[in-house]
């Protein structure tokens, strides 16, 4: 038979549980806020890092380039590509290594070795000019870069918007540890998927304007852009669709591009010179296994 608590156990045992109602409430209410902190606090910290190192700005050399032999052309679009690819990898740097060193770490770090290598590449350019026209003078000015604080990008760092997402060279090397398997996993990817190729088309290009030597490394930069995000695309949908997908889902769509862009340098030539026909034919890509 149960016996009824004496009231002094009675409000013993309501306090003990209130007590206990309001340490696990409390509990709950902290674990809570310490949940959400991290998220919000990681996304300020995200945007913080993301604008506060600025934008390295440099001169733009397309525009400055005198006519272009046709038998120097593919070396020139080489050239002027790579002097994109080094503004976007001393970008990264710049993301890579905020706050680190003293006052003049950026310019001893990142902008002086970044003027080297632009001059290198700009003598090269000037080079493979002067072997079949005169040699362009002068163009070194052209070679220091600066840091734009306010973090805006401009047409000249980000070249076509999509190669900066994957880093090469430098930016590679300077990675978080564990990059170099990731990469080795994106290549066996790329190996079993195979490899895109198209015709090479600067090199079936006639002299250049000047006035059209712009417009016409912009778009052969765009081409090489395309064929990159093809093979990336390629290496994402391993064992995707039928039989016919990598024809129809990537370089179906890949021609029409590069029908396009190959239409806007032949247009661009013609505004000053002889349009240059049966580009087209140039267009169509092959893969690779």
């Amino acid at each position: 038979m149960s016996r009824a608590l004496p009231k002094y156990n009675k409000r013993r045992v309501a306090i003990i549980g209130g007590a206990a109602a309001v340490a696990l409430s409390g509990a709950v209410i902290a674990g809570s806020a310490l949940a959400g902190t991290p998220s919000k606090s990681s996304g300020n910290n995200a945007r913080t890092l993301a604008a506060s190192p600025g934008t390295i700005t440099c001169q733009d050399v397309a525009s400055k380039l005198p006519a272009i032999p046709a038998s120097a052309q593919a070396e020139v679009t080489r050239n002027l590509t790579l002097l994109q690819t080094q503004i976007q990898e001393a970008n990264k740097r710049l993301v890579d290594t905020v706050g680190q060193g003293g006052p003049n770490f950026v310019n001893n770090a990142i902008l002086g070795p970044l003027k080297d290598k632009r001059v290198a590449t700009i003598n090269r350019i000037a080079t493979a000019i002067g072997r079949k026209a005169a040699k362009p003078t002068g163009l070194d000015a052209l070679a220091p870069c600066t840091l734009n604080a306010g973090g805006a990008n401009t047409g000249a760092n980000t070249g076509n918007g999509n190669a900066g997402k994957a880093g090469s060279g430098a930016a590679a090397n300077s990675a978080a540890p564990g990059a170099s398997n990731a990469s080795g996993g994106q290549a066996a990817g790329a190996s079993a998927a195979g490899t895109i190729t198209c015709p090479d088309v600067a090199s079936k290009l006639p002299a250049i304007p000047a006035s059209a030597q712009a417009e016409v490394t912009r778009n052969l930069t765009l081409l090489q852009t395309q064929i990159q995000e093809a093979n990336k695309r390629l290496v994402d949908t391993v064992g995707q669709g039928g039989p016919n997908f990598v024809q129809n889902a990537i370089l179906g769509p890949l021609a029409d591009k590069r029908k396009s862009t190959i239409d806007r340098i032949a247009i661009s030539i013609g505004r000053t010179s002889a349009k240059p026909t049966g580009l087209d034919s140039l267009a169509a890509c092959t893969l690779t296994k």
